[in-house]
């Protein structure tokens, strides 16, 4: 789905330079068997199951009867250095998790990951405050979490690596192996306990930002699973604060944060900005779906080319065809791009993701096109510094000019001049008026708006002046404010007038804009290449 996406771990950034599958980076266990460097993957194995037996992982015993045992295998990858050369064989040994019981081997999975608004949040407001941004990932981070007796996991004994009788004994999981369903949930909570006992406290809004303040100081820190990133001050403070986590959970101190999740960081101190960006993600992804011969464009989608569910194929030689098309997976990784660094592609993106099921081939040409749009902008930054203005935000609505008659409501929030936060989504009901299809997409910004508030209000002393919200449509703004235009508008579910609470609470204050200025505009329809330029510019997109 467009709205949630699960990030791909990104242990180093050679995911995003380098096509793994071509060049035998993650071969199976058995294509390792037949290549000439066998002997350095046996050695890598035997290096992990060492590190396993001297972590305490496991105890052997007896196998239960009547009792599921989780089977294991291994996961082998070739890591890379920045020079594109082999810097290790890495094997890691991981449970099948799809072979656990929900129930008898596991109950709650779920582990809280700081959101990338979060991250792009802070990113913002260090650079705005001249503050450090450093980062650190937890080596082996799942073996820190101790299972308890309450969560009794038996794991059949690796194959060539056994310690006794395969056939009688087994290994008793005592910590959380990676691979387990409630493995990440377990590292979570073990992590929260270290903080706390350290003076941290997790945000209310996002329970993957933890921030301790100290009377002239003050550290926050952001958790994706074991990639981290911290900033505050003074300096001194995150280095204590590294050296007390390394003494409770082993981590690599990775200094100055220059690459998280894919993304890389380029800050100037000189002039006060930091900009973030997909380059080696964008070229890769290009390269792998054969895209490099495509001619630049200036557009990310064809105002002239309408898409709809009617064009999907229906006959058995046209789905034939589009089934070797790669069309999911493209889509998938235009989806990190724009949920990354590139709003602008936003839209188009959602609009291609509508045919994930059945696509046809101009579904897959527009596909093209914003491959060529990001081949003509992928030296555009994501841009944060030298602008005074505090959180702010736009939003729009595009009126039922889709086949589907939904509307699409569109709304993006900056900070220090760049965006932060940023959405394109098909409206869930059928909206009868262009006002209530604005006044719909005002409501959903106003709620983005509060999860920022409280955030900010979480990690710094926030100002109770109202968060501004941008909206291009008068009568909107005035239903807002005061329930006029009643006889036209008195369908309209009570949820959807949330906005006009939240506005009377004075957390936000709706203020017209004309539609030129509006920037979530292109978050909600096709536009000219002119446009598309002045509100990339405008979210903060720039070549630097």
């Amino acid at each position: 789905m467009v709205e949630e996406w699960e990030l791909v771990d990104v242990e180093d950034f050679a995911m995003a330079t380098v096509m793994e599958a071509a060049e035998g980076l993650n071969p199976t266990l058995a294509e390792a068997k037949r290549r000439s460097d066998w002997p350095k993957w046996q050695e890598a194995m035997r290096e992990e199951v060492r590190s396993l037996k001297a972590n305490g992982t496991w105890k052997v015993v007896e196998r239960p009867q009547d009792t599921n045992v989780v089977d294991c295998k291994w996961v082998l990858r070739i890591k890379k250095n920045t020079a594109g050369e082999i810097d290790k064989y890495k094997a890691r040994l991981v449970a099948c998790g799809f072979t656990q019981i929900h129930g008898v081997d596991y109950y709650e999975t779920y582990a809280p990951v700081a959101r990338l608004a979060s991250f792009r949040l802070l990113i913002a407001l260090a650079n705005h405050n001249c503050w450090p941004i450093e980062s650190f990932d937890f080596d082996s981070a799942f073996l820190n979490s101790v299972l308890g007796d309450d969560k009794v996991v038996y794991l059949e004994q690796p194959v060539d690596f056994s310690e006794a009788d395969l056939k009688r004994y087994v290994f008793r999981l005592v910590k959380a192996l990676y691979g387990l369903k409630q493995g990440a949930k377990s590292w979570y909570d073990a992590l929260c306990q270290a903080l706390v006992k350290l003076g941290f406290r997790h945000s209310e809004a996002d329970h993957g930002v933890f921030v301790k303040e100290g009377k002239d100081s003050v550290i926050i820190l952001a958790v994706h699973v074991d990639d981290c990133m911290v900033i505050g001050h003074p300096p001194s403070a995150i280095k204590r604060f590294k050296v007390e986590i390394n003494k409770k959970y082993k981590m690599t101190d990775l200094g100055t944060c220059t690459w998280l999740l894919g993304i890389r960081l380029n800050r100037d101190l000189a002039k006060k900005t930091i900009s973030l960006s997909q380059l080696p993600y964008i070229e890769s992804t290009v390269t792998r779906f054969n895209f490099d011969d495509l001619k630049p464009s200036s557009i990310p989608i064809d105002p002239c080319q309408p898409l709809g569910r009617s064009q999907c194929p229906s006959s058995l030689a046209d789905i034939a065809r589009m089934k070797n098309v790669p069309y999911r997976e493209a889509v998938g990784a235009l989806m990190y791009i724009s949920m990354g660094t590139h709003p602008d592609i936003t839209f188009a993106v959602s609009t291609v993701a509508q045919f994930l099921d059945n696509p046809a081939w101009v579904h897959w040409e527009a596909v093209k096109q914003i491959f060529r749009y990001l081949k003509g902008t992928k030296t555009l930054k994501l841009v944060y510094g030298n602008d005074t203005r505090d959180l702010i935000g736009f939003v729009d609505a595009d009126g039922s000019s889709q086949e589907h008659r939904r509307a699409i409501s569109g709304y993006v929030f900056m900070v220090d001049g760049g965006a932060v936060l940023w959405s394109s989504k098909k409206q869930e009901l059928v909206t009868l008026l262009t006002t209530e299809a604005e006044y719909v997409a005002a409501t959903h910004a106003a709620k983005e708006a509060v999860w920022l508030r409280r955030l900010l209000g979480d990690i710094l002393t926030l100002s109770q002046a109202p968060t501004t919200l941008f909206g291009d449509n008068q009568s909107a703004i005035a239903l807002a404010h005061g329930g006029q235009y009643h006889a036209r508008t008195k369908h309209i579910d009570i949820r959807y007038h949330f906005i006009r609470y939240i506005i009377e609470a004075g957390s936000i204050k709706l203020i017209y804009c004309p539609t030129d200025d509006q920037t979530a505009d292109t978050l909600t329809k096709a536009l000219p290449s002119t446009k598309v330029k002045h509100f990339a510019n405008a979210m903060g997109l720039r070549a630097v």
